[in-house]
C-alpha cells in the first residue's frame, strides 16, 4: 500500500505543487490501531518536511463507533505517533455516522495537539439542512471542519445530480470558508462517478468524456470564486 501511494499518487502530486489527503479508508481503524500507526508513521517519516499532505487518520467512523470511547482515544493515538515524526502538517480527525456527527465531536474536542480538523461528509441527495445545521453547531463551537469527501448524488454513490441540494451545500461551504475534496474521480457505473465507463486512465479527457456528475462538478470548480447560487440563502431559511 505505501509503495503505491508515495510512487504513483503522492510524488507526482507533490511535483505539480497539488496538496493531497493520505487516508486510512477503514470504518473499524480503532480495531486494530497498530496497523493505522505503521501506515503513517511511514507516510510521516517520508513526507512530513513537505507541507503538501494532509493526514487523514480514520474515513468514516460507523454509526455505532462511539466519539468519546472509540474514536477519541484512536485518533489522539495515532495524532501522537505522526506528531513525534510531523509536528505542524494538517490531520484531519474522522467524526461518528460516516463523518456526520460534527457536533459530538465539537462537545468533546481532541486537545493538547494543534493543527487539526474534523472531517465532515455528505452526498446532497441524501444530507440536507438538518446536518448543515449540526455542522453550524460544531463550527459555531470552535471546531475546524474540512468537507474532505463530497457528492452530488446520493449517500450510497449512485442516483441522479441533485443540484439544489448541492447549491445549498456550496453556500455553506463558501460562508464557512470551508475545503472540499469531492466524489469521485473514477469511471465506475455509478452517480458520482465523474469519468465515463471505460474512459482511458491517461488524463487526455475532454468533456465528453465526462458524466453528468463529472460536467457539474468540473463548471463549480472552474466557477468557484464567480458564482453565488440565487435562491440558496432564501430556500435554506424556508
Amino acid at each position: 500500500m505505501f509503495t503505491i501511494f508515495s510512487e504513483r499518487v503522492i510524488d507526482p502530486a507533490i511535483a505539480q505543487g497539488i496538496y493531497l489527503i493520505v487516508d486510512w479508508h477503514s470504518h473499524n481503524a480503532e480495531k486494530n490501531p497498530a496497523l493505522a500507526i505503521s501506515f503513517f508513521e511511514k507516510i510521516a517519516n517520508k513526507y512530513g518536511k513537505t507541507p503538501n499532505v494532509i493526514y487523514e487518520i480514520y474515513n468514516e467512523p460507523l454509526q455505532d463507533t462511539d466519539w468519546a470511547t472509540q474514536i477519541k482515544p484512536y485518533s489522539e493515538t495515532l495524532i501522537a505517533k505522526i506528531r513525534a515524526i510531523d509536528p505542524d502538517n494538517l490531520i484531519i480527525v474522522g467524526t461518528q455516522t460516516w463523518s456526520q456527527d460534527v457536533d459530538k465531536a465539537a462537545a468533546d474536542p481532541i486537545k493538547g495537539f494543534s493543527n487539526l480538523a474534523y472531517t465532515l461528509h455528505f452526498y446532497a441527495g441524501t444530507h440536507k439542512q438538518n446536518l448543515r445545521d449540526k455542522a453550524q453547531k460544531a463550527l459555531d463551537k470552535g471546531l475546524a471542519l474540512m468537507i474532505t469527501e463530497w457528492g452530488t448524488v446520493n449517500a450510497n454513490g449512485d442516483g441522479g445530480v441533485d443540484k439544489k441540494e448541492t447549491e445549498l451545500w456550496l453556500d455553506f461551504a463558501r460562508k464557512n470558508n470551508l475545503s472540499m475534496c469531492n466524489w469521485a474521480l473514477n469511471d465506475k457505473k455509478e452517480g458520482a462517478s465523474q469519468l465515463k465507463l471505460g474512459t482511458k486512465p491517461d488524463a487526455k479527457w475532454t468533456d465528453a468524456d465526462l458524466t453528468e456528475n463529472g460536467l457539474y462538478v468540473k463548471d463549480i470548480v472552474l466557477k468557484w470564486d464567480k458564482v453565488k447560487y440565487s435562491g440558496a440563502e432564501t430556500a435554506a431559511k424556508k
